[in-house]
């Protein structure tokens, strides 16, 4: 792991376990699940929001007066706003998103859960979802989450991630490592 990329991962997982106890100690662990989720959502789909989160050109009132407007304006609750407040005021906003992939860790194992994120090449039917929950909880022993996501160039199949463990049953793989073994042979 690059050094900046430790030290990114450092100050999010600092900052995810003081919310997660805040939230923990206050019994607010579905308010905190929530305001993950918004945050997340409000972070893929504007521009604006990673653009404030990553520059350096913003003055820090600036970056902690917009992010609390943005807070508020999301009803997040009094916890992740003060937490959003402190990481602006001491230029940390950068480090957001792997503080909410931590907090999700944290909620998850506190839940008895694991998120399985998988990648196939056309969008999962409700029945095909359903199955695949049924077969990872039957291997895993815990209830799944599902992290969806499609990508066309895999052409078939599935992109499963447990953990640090992935299971790449693709086509686009399977014609890989035919590529692989025909340069073997000739």
């Amino acid at each position: 792991m690059s050094e900046p990329a430790s030290i990114s991962s450092g100050i999010a997982q600092r900052y995810a376990t003081a919310v997660f106890e805040l939230a923990r100690e206050s019994k607010s662990l579905k308010s905190l699940e929530s305001d993950v989720a918004a945050l997340d959502g409000a972070l893929t789909e504007s521009a604006d929001l990673r653009g404030l989160i990553a520059s350096p050109v913003y003055s820090r009132d600036q970056v902690t007066s917009a992010i609390t407007a943005v807070a508020q304006k999301m009803a997040l609750s009094q916890t992740v706003t003060g937490a959003l407040g402190v990481m602006a005021r001491k230029r940390r906003l950068f480090a957001l998103p792997q503080v909410l992939a931590a907090l999700r860790a944290m909620i998850a194992e506190e839940k008895g859960e694991v998120t399985v994120d998988v990648t196939s090449a056309t969008p999962l039917t409700k029945g095909q979802q359903a199955d695949l929950v049924k077969t990872l909880k039957a291997r895993v022993g815990k209830e799944i989450n599902l992290k969806l996501a499609v990508d066309e160039s895999l052409i078939g199949g599935l992109v499963i991630k447990v953990g640090s463990q992935m299971i790449d049953s693709s086509i686009r793989a399977k014609l890989a490592a035919l590529k692989n073994s025909m340069k073997e042979v000739g």
